[in-house]
Order: structure tokens, then C-alpha cells, then sequence
């Protein structure tokens, strides 16, 4: 049993594959059937050689792990162990990657180069300032670059993705108001189809959220929004464009309001990519806003890893930023603290291998390059809209999209294919599925963002089965994505299950040398 056996098969190998035929070993030619590291065999074993140890480990007291319960891999088990899985995994090297919000496109190779230089890969964070000249510069140059395409004077490097970035902006509109004392202004304003680290950012801060309407054309409802504006309203959080894949065209009348009320106005950076030298969001009233270098300047997501946000501010909200802050001066670059703020936001400045990559990007682009970007971007969402809009139901069919297209499941009605369905089946086709059911506010959503780095021979690959897939639907052939995947490396799973019941640790069994599964409770 795998650990994501839920009740269900879920291994394909047990039943004969479209072509009538199944291997002996579960194998499907070069994609060999592979187990879990901990279903592997060689638990008594070890894939090195290491020396005795001289000294004990007395005095350490309880912190000694004394029984590490891993299998014993040598290098050729342990480098086919993981080619092997990660060729069931997608990847964006492999296919385009279509996450509607999450902008999943490619990592251009030179910015691995540069990342991977002495001096920046191999920096520590408590060298001596004296030490680090060359990657101060390179910040203090990363954050010239952000400071001009948004139009704001000051920028916090330190957060580490988008959340801590709207954590660090809340922070500073927190510190200002208090500052002024209007520390009683505890409310922050959200639209209801804001991603949902928004709300959950401002609840962290201590504010509590109140919703702002959606009009039906996607946008932020202005007479709802003027209705709920008022003096205990410290800051709204706006996307822009929004998650519906529009250009909110209020967006200077939401910032008159907004200011006009004593508060500030909090940009969600998350969907930049579609404006990134076209639009500087200073020019809009914005008064902070976090840039989430994965999207807009192609450094890789965090996935529990290296990740950046980077906050943008206003001159009011300026002076509130979090320490440390990157000065040049006749000795060259230093890291200093200053008085004023809401203190450190995090024990070091941030992800240096993300500040190399994200500048190595805006550096090949050039200010023309990154304005063709967002046009790019523009372009292929909406020939992804077009091209699939006479079979499936755009969400706001009226006028152009921004980065992605949106669509929702009405034309799936009468079909019994679900959204989930219809994903399913298009992991048998070769490619990850879209965004599922969000944002919320649009029923059975479907959200599509190809990005600016896929040619259109690949959209025109992926349009095609998608096309092919909903004539399917529409043509009656439920059980091809009932019972979708068919294909992968593992079937479709109880969710439900699953997510209730997660198996997450495994123990040794008193009656077998390998460890298995945690059972669910």
C-alpha cells in the first residue's frame, strides 16, 4: 500500500491502458514503475562509508536523534531514485503550466548562472559588511529597478513572499497610523474575490475584514466601497489587475476615496506581471504594495524554499519601512537600523539568490523588454480567451482580459462533467490542469494564465485539447473524465479522504524491518 492509498485504487499499472496492453513490471517503457523512498528496500544498509565518531554526543543531552529511520540508498539507487519520480512529476520545463494567479512560466537559464556565481551563492549572513560590497550593490541596484517601474520612492527588500510582503505593508500602515494617533482605525476593507492571503494577512495584523462588493462586470463595486469608507477604516487591499483577470478602471477613483477617508490603499503586487512597464502603480495612489519576484521577474516559487516579496511604499508610508536598509556612502554599502518603523521584520535582509535572478531578468529585458512582457502576457491570455470561447463560457465575456482568462462551468451544464472532472482529464492530455474553482465569486471557475514565455505553437497545442476535451464532455463520454487520470502515475484520489485523514508519519512495525505508513485515525 502507498501512502496515498485512500480506499481506492489509485496505481494505474493494475488495469490495461488505452491500448489494451499493461506491462509485467507496472513499468510504462522509459517510465519505470517506482516506489516511495520509505516502501524501498535496504533498511539495513548505508550508501556511505563514514569514520567512527571520536566523541560522543553526551552533552547534548536529550537533542540526540539516536535511530534516523531512513533506507539506505547508494549514489546510483539514490540519483535513479529521484530521475524516476521526477519524471511522473509536470514541470514547466516539460509543458506549459497554466495556474490562473500564480504565473508559472519559464526560468530563464542565465539567471541560474548568475545565481550560482562565488560571492552570492556561497554569501553568509553574518560575513562583515566589508565582505559583501559586491551583493549590496547588486541590491541596492534591484532596488533602483523596482523604485522606477512602480513609481514609489522606497523599497523594503526583507519580506519573503507575497504574504510576508502584505504582512510588512499592514505592519507600516499600522505603524503611520498610530504615529498619528488614529490607532483606532482597526478595519480593513477587502473585495470578495481577493486571493484569500489578503483577509488572512490583515486577521494576522489584528484588523478585522469587512467584504467589499463585486459589480457584475468583475470589478470593485465603487458605491459599496464609498458606503463602507469611514474613520475606522485603517487601509484597503486592492488587486490590480484584480483576480478575475481585469483592469480595475476605478482604480484612481478607489484611491481618491480611499485617501479622502484617512486611509491607505494597499496594492496586491501578485498580477504586476500584466502591467510591469506599462502601468506604475505610484501614479495610481498607491500607497504600498508587494512585488512577488516568482511572477513578474521569473525567479522560481518558493514551494517551502528560497522566495521573495519585496514591499514598495509611498512617501507617506516611507519612513515606516522595516530595518535593515542598504546605504552607500564613501566607505561603500552598509546595512543600517533606524529608529523609526515597526522594528525587523525578519532576522536577516532576504533571498539572495532571488535578488541575482530577479535582476539578471530585468537586466536582459531592459526597460523595452519588460514592457514587451506585460504586452505578451496580455496577448496570450487573450488568444487563449478567444480561441476557446465559442466552447467553453467565459466568466466576463465583454471586452479583453489582462494575464489570464477566466471562464466558469456553465457550459458544462447537462453534461454531468464537473470543473474537477474536466481537470482530471487533462492530466491524460499532457498538461496540468488550470486553476479550479477560484476565485469564488465565479461559479465552477477555470483560470487560465499562460504567461508571456509560451510561443503560440504551445498555446496552440494546448487550445487544441482543451477543445477536443469539452467536445467530449458535450458529446456524452463522461466516464472519460469520471474516472480520469487514466495515465498517471497515480489515479485520481479520495480528496476528501485525504485531506481529513493525511497519512504524514510513518513508523517502524514491530513485525517488519521497513517502516510503513501511518494508519489514518
Amino acid at each position: 500500500m502507498t501512502m496515498q492509498n485512500v480506499g481506492r485504487p489509485t496505481r494505474p499499472e493494475g488495469s490495461a491502458d488505452a491500448a489494451g496492453f499493461q506491462s509485467l513490471t507496472g513499468g510504462r517503457a522509459l517510465l519505470q514503475d517506482e516506489a516511495l523512498l520509505f516502501e524501498l528496500d535496504g533498511w539495513d544498509k548505508t550508501g556511505v562509508d563514514l569514520p567512527a565518531c571520536e566523541l560522543d554526543a553526551s552533552d547534548l543531552g536529550d537533542l540526540v536523534r539516536d535511530d534516523l529511520k531512513l533506507p539506505g540508498l547508494s549514489e546510483p539507487e539514490a540519483v535513479r531514485h529521484y530521475v524516476r519520480l521526477s519524471q511522473k512529476n509536470h514541470a514547466i520545463d516539460l509543458a506549459l503550466y497554466p495556474l490562473g494567479s500564480c504565473t508559472m512560466k519559464h526560468n530563464p537559464r542565465l539567471n541560474e548562472k548568475m545565481a550560482r556565481l562565488p560571492g552570492f551563492a556561497d554569501l553568509h549572513p553574518l560575513q562583515p559588511v566589508s565582505t559583501t560590497q559586491g551583493a549590496l550593490a547588486l541590491m541596492d541596484r534591484l532596488a533602483h529597478w523596482l523604485k522606477t517601474l512602480t513609481g514609489m520612492p522606497a523599497v523594503a527588500l526583507s519580506p519573503k513572499a507575497g504574504a510576508h510582503g502584505e504582512l510588512c505593508g499592514l505592519l507600516c500602515i499600522k505603524a503611520a497610523h498610530e504615529a498619528a494617533g488614529q490607532g483606532d482605525r482597526r478595519t480593513v476593507l477587502v473585495p470578495t474575490s481577493a486571493h484569500g492571503t489578503n483577509p488572512a494577512t490583515a486577521a494576522f495584523v489584528g484588523y478585522s475584514v469587512t467584504e467589499i462588493a463585486q459589480t457584475t462586470d468583475g470589478r470593485v463595486d465603487l458605491a459599496d466601497l464609498e458606503a463602507k469608507l469611514g474613520p475606522h477604516v485603517a487601509a484597503i487591499m486592492v488587486t490590480n489587475p484584480n483576480t478575475c483577470g481585469l483592469f480595475e478602471r476605478d482604480i484612481l477613483e478607489i484611491s481618491r476615496l480611499t485617501h479622502a477617508a484617512g486611509a491607505y490603499f494597499y496594492c496586491d503586487g501578485a498580477n504586476f506581471n500584466a502591467i510591469v512597464g506599462k502601468v506604475r502603480p505610484g501614479d495610481l495612489g498607491v500607497d504600498a504594495m508587494h512585488i512577488n519576484l516568482h511572477k513578474t521577474f521569473s525567479t522560481p516559487h518558493g514551494g517551502g524554499g528560497p522566495g521573495a516579496g519585496p514591499v514598495v511604499l509611498s512617501e507617506a508610508l516611507a519612513p515606516f519601512a522595516p530595518a535593515p536598509w542598504i546605504v552607500s556612502g564613501v566607505a561603500g554599502f552598509d546595512l543600517v537600523e533606524q529608529d523609526a518603523g515597526f522594528g525587523r521584520l525578519c532576522a536577516f535582509h532576504g533571498q539572495m539568490g532571488m535578488f541575482v535572478r530577479a535582476l539578471a531578468y530585468m537586466l536582459s529585458h531592459g526597460s523595452d523588454g519588460l514592457r514587451q512582457v506585460a504586452e505578451d502576457a496580455v496577448l496570450n491570455a487573450n488568444y487563449v480567451k478567444a480561441r476557446l470561447s465559442d466552447v467553453m463560457t467565459p466568466a466576463f465575456p465583454d471586452g479583453p482580459c489582462m494575464h489570464e482568462a477566466l471562464f466558469d462551468d456553465a457550459w458544462l451544464e447537462g453534461t454531468s462533467v464537473t470543473t474537477l472532472d474536466f481537470a482530471k482529464a487533462m492530466i491524460d492530455e499532457g498538461f496540468h490542469p488550470m486553476t479550479m474553482y477560484f476565485p469564488l465569486v465565479v461559479h465552477g471557475a477555470m483560470l487560465i494564465e499562460p504567461t508571456e514565455t509560451e510561443s503560440k505553437q504551445e498555446l496552440d497545442r494546448f487550445c487544441e485539447a482543451l477543445r477536443a476535451l469539452a467536445a467530449a464532455a458535450k458529446a456524452g463520454d463522461a466516464e472519460r473524465f469520471k474516472g480520469a487520470p487514466h495515465l498517471a502515475p497515480m489515479r485520481r484520489l479520495d480528496e476528501t479522504l485525504a485531506a481529513r485523514k493525511p497519512k504524514l508519519v510513518w513508523r517502524e512495525e514491530p513485525t517488519t524491518v521497513a517502516p510503513a505508513p501511518l494508519a489514518a485515525e
